[in-house]
């Protein structure tokens, strides 16, 4: 994993010391809280309904155990003993005291982590496939092409006050598990017809109150051209985003008005200019140089055979392993989703745990995934036993990887106060319906997904099943939306009907399961015999009772 050299360890410092005369001034009265927001906003600290809140960068999702340790000892020093994984591959403290901030973010510089460009209108932390290095399907591992733009686009004095906020994704292989449509700017691995290794540039996607999926405006970026490229597209967005209108402000409003000839002229426009002054060009030294940050571990030659366990662990290994390029080796999905816990959140005692196994196993990292789980990317197949047996003990080994109960959930109404409704008592009391692993299994893939409003922090519109918390004259009510995804085949969820009281929502998804059960084809998915069939027979089976009382 990348490195911080002696310039980045200066800047963060010196960043933490410019944010501790800020809260001091804030403290003794100096600042007012609208003085002082736009200055902890570029530090990720938020003000919720009940504390601050501080979101820490986690740049392409990956983590070593040093930084694991310091993460669980600030949950225990300065938060409630927690903290919660977000799908920008983040970890929020729900619970720290402004007068601790300062030391918190001066604890994470000790370990080459920060805060800065979690929030604002800026380019915010930048995501990659969760599987970056070990996939058996990726074209090379998106990391270093991510550490690239990371330190493009870091405090980039032209794009640090952008019309909105700004995301980035990247992936390298034709199955996306980077919701690479739903970005701001999304970058995909791509090969040419001769074998050439370059980038394809999707622009304009994203949910919230106006949900797009993103379109091509480069085909074919050469590796030396990228950071032009991504400057051009900036430039555009820059130049023409609306700031007039928070809720016109993304650039996939801009990009969806002005169409994907007129964005695709705009930017190659931009880019010509920048191409021919030379001075973004990226020299094949130096993206060698990233690259050696992200060298692979040296695979041992190992048999490919799967040990064989008990019950618990044949049906873990069904959903939780992923294919490792490496013979013997294999990804391993740690569930943050058991049944009657909040998605996304992890325990000081399971942060110092999952340290201690990565050192036991010899492994250098572990990953952050925007499903709200953690991946462990190099597992030797012959140490699977133990290591679920150490999961199994710790509370991480629920068999659920992509399946009803691996719910996607924001924070919602218990914390966010910009929620119309709860997000987490909903997806807890769902867990629970389908408890079942047998059943679970005999469901197979089925993705959902809760935003507690319309800003869309789980996802929402694309969940196979997509759950909104709305707020009608003070009470929750919640919107069903069916047929989306963030994969390859990304589609945006449509609108089953009117909203459900809380009381009615799990029994809603319950007859959602039930109708895909009774009609599915063999090998289909929900999300498949959805596509096929259309609304009809869930709405009739959801709203069965409204509409047997209007005939």
């Amino acid at each position: 994993m990348y490195r911080y050299d002696e310039f980045d360890a200066a800047f963060v410092r010196q960043r933490v010391e410019q944010f501790r005369v800020q809260v001091e001034r804030r403290l003794c009265g100096e600042l007012s809280e609208d003085q002082f927001k736009p200055l902890r906003l570029m530090n990720g600290l938020y003000l919720q309904l009940h504390a601050y809140m501080l979101r820490i960068a986690v740049p392409y999702g990956t983590l070593s155990a040093k930084q694991l340790r310091m993460l669980a000892h600030i949950a225990r020093k300065y938060d409630k003993g927690y903290g919660h994984f977000t799908t920008r591959q983040n970890l929020q403290f729900n619970w720290p005291k402004l007068k601790d901030v300062p030391d918190i973010l001066a604890e994470l510089a000790a370990v080459e982590m920060h805060a800065i460009q979690t929030s604002g209108n800026c380019i915010r932390n930048v995501t990659a496939d969760h599987f970056a290095g070990a996939a058996a399907d990726e074209i090379e591992d998106p990391r270093p092409t991510a550490e690239i733009i990371r330190q493009w686009s870091s405090l980039h004095p032209e794009f640090s006050f952008l019309p909105r906020k700004f995301k980035i994704a990247v992936g390298a292989s034709a199955h996306d598990r980077a919701a690479l449509r739903f970005h701001d700017v999304a970058v995909q691995i791509v090969k040419n017809a001769v074998g050439e290794t370059g980038y394809r540039v999707l622009v304009g996607g994203g949910m919230g109150r106006t949900p797009y999926i993103s379109y091509a405006v480069g085909d074919f970026v050469a590796k030396e051209n990228l950071l032009a490229f991504l400057e051009a597209v900036l430039r555009v967005y820059n130049e023409n985003g609306r700031r007039d209108n928070i809720f016109k402000a993304r650039i996939k409003i801009l990009a969806h008005t002005l169409g994907e000839a007129e964005m695709r002229r705009r930017v190659e426009r931009e880019f010509a200019e920048l191409k021919a002054g030379g001075t973004l060009r990226l020299p094949p030294e130096e993206i060698a140089r990233i690259q050696a940050y992200f060298a692979p571990p040296p695979f041992e030659k190992l048999s490919d055979e799967m040990p064989r366990g008990d019950a618990d662990f044949e049906n873990w290994t069904k959903t939780n392993l992923h294919a490792h390029r490496a013979p013997g080796y294999a990804s391993v999905t740690v569930s943050l989703k058991p049944i009657g816990g909040v998605p996304g959140d992890c325990s000081h005692a399971q942060l110092d745990a999952l340290a201690d196994l990565l050192d036991q196993y010899g492994m250098a990292e572990i990953r952050v995934s925007h499903e709200q789980n953690l991946v462990l990317p190099h597992a030797r197949k012959q140490d699977l036993p133990a290591i679920h047996a150490r999961l199994k003990q710790l509370g991480l080994a629920t068999a659920n990887a992509g399946l009803v109960t691996d719910i996607i959930c924001c924070p919602g109404l218990d914390y966010c106060d910009l929620a119309n409704a709860r997000s987490i008592p909903v997806a807890q009391e769902i867990a629970a319906r389908f408890a079942d692993l047998g059943r679970q299994h005999d469901i197979g893939e089925l993705k959902i997904k809760i935003s507690g409003c319309i800003n869309a922090c789980g996802h929402h519109h694309a969940g196979h099943i997509g759950i909104l918390g709305v707020d009608k004259k003070g009470v929750e009510f919640y919107q069903l939306q069916l047929g989306g995804s963030a994969a390859e085949d990304a589609s945006i969820g449509e609108i089953l009907g009117p909203g459900l009281g809380a009381h009615e929502i799990a029994d809603a998804v319950e007859h959602l399961v039930e109708t895909y059960l009774k009609l599915r084809r063999d090998g289909e998915r929900f999300l498949d015999t959805y596509r096929r069939l259309g609304q009809e027979p869930f709405k009739n089976m959801v709203y069965r009772e409204q509409l047997h009382a209007a005939h």
